[in-house]
Order: C-alpha cells, then structure tokens, then sequence
C-alpha cells in the first residue's frame, strides 16, 4: 500500500513538474510577443497564438494576464531567443532553444548538461542543417474533410496535412508562411488547438535502448532547465 502510494505521489509531482515548465516557457513567450507587438490580443498575432497555446496546457487565465501585465512593466526581463547546437552520445543531433535575460548564464548552463552527459556542444550551425524549421498547427476536427481542407489551405503554405492519433488534424507549413497559415485559419473559423513553430529531423538515427536512454537522459536534463524553451534531436 505505501509503495503505490510513493509510486502515484511521484507521478504527480512529475506531472506537477511538468505543467510549471510548460506555464513558465509560455509565460516567457507572452513577454516576448508583448515587446514586439504590444498587450493587446486583437492587434498581436503573436500574443493571440501565446493565449491558444496557454489554454492548451489549462494555463490559469489569471497567470496569463499576470504575465502579460509583467511584459509591461517597468521591472521587467529583457528575453533574448537564443539556439544552441550539439551531439548527444552516439552522434544524435541536438538542438536547443531557449529564452533568456542572461545568455552568458545559459550557454555555462548548456554546455554543462552537454559534458555531464556525454554529449558535447557545438558551435553555430553544425546541426542545424539537420531539421526543417516549419509552423505546426493542430486543429480540432469537428467533422472537416480533410481532402477539401487541403485544397482550401493550400494557398496559403500548406506542405503537410495528416492525422495524430488522437483524431486531431495536425497542418504543417514552412517557416515563412506560419504567419500567412495562421491568419487563413483565424478568418476561417477553425478551431486551432495549438499553433508553433517547431523543428523536424530530416532523417533520424535508430538507437538500442541501452542508447536510446542515455540520449533521453541529456534530453532530459536540457528541458529541465529554466532558461530552455524546447529541445529537439534526431533519435528514431
């Protein structure tokens, strides 16, 4: 009885964990729309896609508004979008990027996950060939077509269409036309779920397990850090 007590109780301190790291990512995403285009929702795209995101992950609209109101003012962080390159062991791509108002403490921070884990951190570049950057959107289908909702997006930069297993349709379109997809679909009325700009291997490397979770173990330690917004790699 006390083991599944322990068992359940770390469970939801790691969903506990979790749900503070995403509120904190999009916290930090909110301040940057803000800067770049101002708190009001109806005239920033960006903060708009923030507040679909924030709903996503049942961020508390109180602690949206909070960090809207905190972009704002005079008191507040100056983020600066930084990405960093590397290996994981056994070669795997890593790509990392973060928001930060110190970037001298975040690549010490960065590198440092990197050499504790056997992995090692390289310089501008190096990786980065290895992934498309692209706009994913996944959308709620409420009885759509798929066929006819291709013809309709595909103006506007649609590259992919497809199904999650969860029967939500998931769009993706190159980087430069996420601002063009977004808007097609807000004046459209469809549902958007979430809406980001993501980062896709071009091939992937298939790894035992043994392997698999010693790269799974730097992942790991990268997105537990503050100042890392999202970790990507090619591992199968």
């Amino acid at each position: 009885m006390g083991r599944i007590f322990e068992v359940r109780k770390s469970t939801m301190f790691a969903r506990w964990d979790k749900m503070a790291k995403q509120f904190t990512r999009i916290g930090k995403e909110i301040d940057i729309a803000v800067k770049q285009g101002g708190p009001d929702p109806d005239n920033n795209s960006a903060l708009r896609r923030c507040i679909l995101n924030a709903k996503a992950v049942n961020m508390p609209k109180d602690r949206v508004d909070a960090a809207i109101k905190r972009a704002m003012g005079k008191d507040k962080s100056d983020y600066h979008e930084e990405v960093y390159e590397g290996y994981a062991p056994h070669g795997i791509a890593i790509l990392v990027e973060t928001a930060t108002d110190n970037p001298t403490r975040t690549v010490a921070n960065v590198r440092m996950h990197f050499n504790k884990n056997h992995g090692s951190l390289g310089t501008s570049g190096s990786v980065a060939f290895m992934f498309n950057h692209k706009g994913e959107f996944k959308i709620k289908n409420e009885n759509l077509d798929i066929e006819e909702l291709e013809l309709e997006l595909i103006d506007y930069g649609l590259e992919e269409i497809g199904e999650d297993s969860e029967g939500n349709i998931i769009i993706r379109t190159p980087f430069n036309e996420f601002g063009n997809m977004n808007k097609a679909l807000e004046e459209k009325g469809i549902n958007v779920i979430t809406a980001e700009l993501t980062r896709i291997p071009t091939t992937t490397v298939e790894l035992n397990e043994d392997q698999a979770n010693e790269v799974l173990k730097l992942v790991d330690h990268l997105e537990q850090d503050d100042d890392v917004q999202k970790v990507y790699h090619n591992l199968k």
